[in-house]
């Protein structure tokens, strides 16, 4: 009785199937998971040292794919099959992961092949043209993302995409797109880059179909879409190692490619496409940056305010004469300019030191030598040592370039130090300033942990013209998962924390507005946050405009910072209503998101310079 069970259930797991769209689904996980199948048949596609690629008859329709990847290292397996050939086989269907994350979706493979039938060779599968055959949506990369922010809605990680495997709506959402294409060879006719090569080779592209957010570079930015909801562009795509062993190009956002045929496949969090053989540059943009058309002004009333996170400034740092010449010929040597990550003396040394006085007196000499009109004055406050996160021992800071014969820091308020938190207070003359100018904004408080604190500073023009200014670096999203993920919405790690610093910031600007609601603010810096994520901002916004909003930016061309592809604004500035009646003025300067690589690149984030007036 007992054998004729164990008979019972071997037949029970050994399944035969007619197609690979049988196999594969029409969900996320395949229904032949952990099943034995017989007498599959497709032509083989590609090759590569850890399996093959096989489809059926192209399909250019429907959210199953016929395309189906069979892993194999054996060689005398490989060597049984090659391209063209059509072939059936059996083996066992089983779902496996690229890496050990368990945010990467599943892929579906025939593992451990055998019976392998060679029924012709030379043969072809002709391979699905997107944006002719099918072209990928432009909204939301997953019905699992609710929340009044999409894919940036918080909480996140309410749902999971492999276990709600829902049936896919490829025509509506990006994950479900990419997964009824897994496995199948496709081309992308005429792409182009939307960001740079990464240490891998991996690059990001767009291809000859609609996309949403087009930027002037040829980059994809984050926009609302027609949906009303930021756009994680799902209408890109990473283009993986080839198959064939040769080597990617190096690629830039514009940077135009030859059409690259490949197999659609999930790797390392991303649906990606592995090309048959590498793509050829076409074409490369002019490497030439517009300097900002904004200047300073002779107008005592009129100021200039730059805005440049310079990614772990040490004294010795070699990318310190670029970065000068930015801000000198590039953002027109502004009246003052908000910095983060100015390292302390030893740079990343974790020898103790938290003075940051060489490293921005370099700097002020650095921005003379680029040919600055004026030698800069600064102002920061040393951390705690190995407090503030960032590197160990950079102990990274924001900090105030200004031009001493224009403005100066209101009163005779000390400097504060790494615990005084500063308040708004009223001088002898009876106007405002801080208890302590510059001063940071409430440091003790728990929601500042390994994070940067804000340095708030009350400045006078030569006219006696009073503006008040914070300059921010909030804790950044390191932790984070793809959003191309399993987790839904994706985590956006760190972001209660933000939400916390944000309200505290805002507190402090209500605390000015209290005491004068004309008063002249100007909040920002690198915020490591979209204000697309309205809950983080809400407090702040409530409060303060946006400056590109206030200046009428385009929004595709609202970027400081490129990443997966996507042109990106981290680096915020905000400014209060009595600056925005008065008109303001922004230009973001892409000295580095329009590098020609990362590594000519000053920085990962491009500076931002605005005009106001603030008296």
């Amino acid at each position: 009785m007992l054998p004729f069970l164990g008979l019972l259930l071997a037949l029970s797991s050994l399944a035969s199937c007619t197609t690979i769209a049988e196999i594969q689904g029409s969900s996320f996980s395949s229904p032949y998971a952990g099943k034995k199948v017989t007498g599959v048949s497709g032509i083989v596609t590609a090759k590569s040292p850890s399996g093959f690629w096989i489809s059926s008859a192209s399909s250019t329709k429907g959210a199953a794919s016929s395309g189906l990847s069979v892993y194999t290292t054996t060689e005398s397996v490989l060597s049984q099959v090659k391209v063209g050939d059509s072939i059936s086989l059996g083996g066992t269907i089983t779902s496996y992961r690229s890496s050990k994350s368990p945010n990467d979706l599943f892929v579906t493979q025939i593992e451990d092949p055998a019976g392998i039938t060679v029924h012709s060779s030379s043969n072809k599968v002709e391979p699905v043209v997107l944006g002719k055959d099918r072209s990928p949506p432009t909204g939301q990369l997953s019905a699992l993302d609710q929340g009044a922010d999409g894919f940036l809605s918080v909480p996140n990680n309410g749902s999971l995409v492999e276990r709600s495997n829902a049936a896919l709506q490829p025509d509506k959402y990006g994950l479900d797109f990419w997964q009824s294409l897994s496995g199948m060879l496709v081309t992308i006719p005429s792409p182009v880059g939307v960001d740079f090569s990464d240490r891998y080779g991996n690059f990001w592209v767009r291809g000859d179909w609609s996309v949403t957010g087009q930027n002037s570079r040829g980059g994809l930015s984050m926009i609302r879409g027609s949906d009303g909801l930021p756009t994680p562009h799902p209408d890109e795509i990473v283009i993986g190692k080839p198959l064939d062993g040769s080597k990617n190009p190096k690629v830039a956002i514009g940077t135009t490619l030859s059409d690259i045929s490949g197999i659609v496949q999930y790797e390392y969090g991303y649906f990606t496409i592995l090309p048959l053989t590498a793509s050829s540059v076409k074409g490369v943009p002019s490497a030439t940056v517009p300097a900002s058309t904004i200047k300073s002004s002779n107008d005592a009333c009129t100021v200039s305010l730059g805005d440049y996170n310079v990614e772990n400034m040490s004294p010795t740092s070699d990318h310190m004469g670029a970065v000068a010449t930015h801000i000198a010929k590039f953002l027109n040597s502004p009246d003052l300019v908000f910095v983060q990550e100015i390292q302390d003396a030893s740079g990343d040394a974790d020898d103790g030191t938290v003075d940051a006085n060489v490293t921005l007196s370099n700097l002020v000499a650095a921005l003379s030598n680029a040919g600055s009109p004026f030698k800069y004055a600064f102002a920061d406050i040393n951390p705690i040592n190995d407090q503030d996160g960032g590197k160990k021992g950079g102990n990274i800071r924001q900090a105030y370039l200004y031009n001493p014969s224009k403005l100066s820091l209101v009163g005779n308020s000390p400097v504060g130090g790494s615990s005084d938190a500063t308040k708004v207070v009223k001088d002898n003359a009876g106007q405002l300033s801080l208890s302590y100018n510059p001063g940071r904004i409430d440091p003790s408080n728990s929601a500042w942990k390994s994070s940067r604190k804000p340095l708030a500073a009350a400045w006078k023009t030569t006219s006696g013209a009073r503006f008040f200014t914070v300059n921010l670096q909030l804790v950044a999203k390191l932790d984070s998962s793809s959003i191309w993920g399993d987790a839904r919405p994706p985590i956006n790690a760190w972001v209660d924390e933000r939400t916390k610093q944000v309200e505290i910031v805002s507190s402090f600007v209500k605390s000015i507005l209290d005491a004068d609601p004309n008063a002249s603010i100007v909040v920002g810096g690198d915020c490591n946050e979209f204000t697309f994520t309205t809950s983080v901002f809400e407090s702040l916004t409530d409060q303060l405009t946006e400056a590109d909003e206030a200046a009428n930016i385009a929004p595709e061309e609202r970027y400081t910072y490129v990443y997966e592809g996507i042109s990106q604004q981290l680096d915020h500035l905000f400014v209060s209503k009595a600056i925005v009646g008065r008109k303001v003025n922004v230009e973001h300067v892409h000295v580095n998101t329009w590098a020609s690589s990362v590594d000519t690149r000053a920085s990962d984030h491009d500076p931002t310079v605005m005009q106001m007036k603030v008296c």
